[in-house]
């Protein structure tokens, strides 16, 4: 066994530069985890930078001088991050108000459809079973209310957080964005020098983030926008609430689209009953989801991201169980990165008297 062990090593790091590689991989992991709590506003302000890069460097090209063109860029998506607020989140809140209020006559309808089953089907469903389940269902429901008002109070406290990544985020944007080509010397002169195959893998996985977070950016409009047009037009309640849902489930692959079914199917169910309409939107609703796997996404990130859906599912909750949201929102590059260093590893053909000597 420690033959195997000894010859997998010296197969995989003779190489110095594979040491330096595992060693610059291995501090980065080690300080997001026990930092990343304390560095979240650069790790947003990193996100955005990656994301508005693209038109600066279009501005650049023109002929602005970069620090303008920063300027422009930001003042630009500052105006449509306000417009975004103010037109969305009023009426955002305003259907959550009027979501929970119908929670109860949702869960009295449930109630009285779930309590005529046994005379529907006496030979499937017994009495004391649905005593059992609308129990624990009770239990459950009264659970999330504790928990919505507990995070409702604690919201209050987060705006004081909110209020510095108002001022921090932007700041540190502004600052990745114009200083990008000293701030990259400056780090570069910070890592080992034997690092051929970190700058090969860095070079891969910038290319790889920066295509990632624009094209999941671009997936989430589409999928909330065409949601809410599909919601609007069935005239279904909460139909902007349930867009952003929907679009913001992309961000967890399989997982998101499977969770918020749950809201969608619920809301129409109480409105409509089991009449056609509900099985349309089901329907309409499982059209938009197969379009995005299989349509939109290959359109957006072609090649850049060629990994099994198994092993998306496990990043997501390997890297979601460590770094919480960023750990599911970097899930698939994070993958992509295991499995580019992997193969960016040499793998030495070592023979016999080379391990004995």
């Amino acid at each position: 066994m420690l033959d195997m062990l000894t010859r997998w090593y010296q197969r995989r790091f003779s190489d110095p530069h594979a040491v330096s590689l595992v060693a610059i991989l291995l501090g980065g992991f080690l300080t997001i985890y026990f930092f990343g709590h304390l560095i979240a506003p650069l790790l947003v302000a990193i996100v955005l930078a990656y994301l508005l890069e693209w038109p600066v460097m279009r501005l650049s090209r023109l002929g602005l001088p970069r620090s303008l063109s920063v300027i422009v860029v930001l003042l630009i998506f500052a105006s449509l991050m306000v417009l975004a607020i103010f037109g969305l989140v009023p009426t955002i809140w305003h259907q959550v108000g009027n979501f929970v209020a119908d929670v109860p006559n949702m869960f009295n309808g449930l109630q009285e459809y779930v309590s005529s089953l046994p005379e529907r089907y006496p030979d499937l469903v017994q009495p004391h079973q649905i005593v059992t389940f609308m129990t624990t269902l009770r239990e459950k429901v009264l659970g999330m209310g504790e928990s919505v008002v507990k995070g409702s109070l604690a919201s209050l406290v987060s705006l004081a957080t909110l209020a510095v990544y108002l001022i921090l985020v932007p700041l540190l944007v502004f600052f990745l964005l114009k200083d990008k080509e000293e701030m990259l010397a400056t780090l570069s002169g910070l890592l080992p020098k034997n690092r051929r195959l970190a700058s090969k893998v860095g070079v891969e996985m910038n290319e790889q983030i920066t295509n990632y977070i624009r094209g999941k950016v671009t997936e989430i409009v589409i999928v909330g926008i065409t949601s809410y047009i599909t919601f609007a037009v069935m005239d279904l309640r909460y139909a902007v609430l349930l867009g952003v849902l929907v679009g913001f489930s992309v961000l967890i692959p399989y997982i998101g689209a499977a969770a918020v079914t749950i809201p969608v199917a619920m809301v129409g169910l109480f409105q409509w009953g089991l009449s056609p309409d509900f099985w349309w939107l089901l329907v309409a609703y499982g059209i938009i989801q197969a379009l995005d796997g299989n349509v939109l996404v290959p359109v957006l990130f072609s090649e850049a991201v060629n990994l099994h859906p198994v092993a998306i599912i496990v990043a997501v909750l390997v890297f979601g169980g460590l770094w919480g949201f960023w750990g599911v929102f970097f899930a698939i590059p994070l993958a992509t990165l295991v499995k580019a260093v992997w193969n960016a590893l040499p793998a030495k053909e070592l023979d016999d008297e080379t391990v004995s000597e």
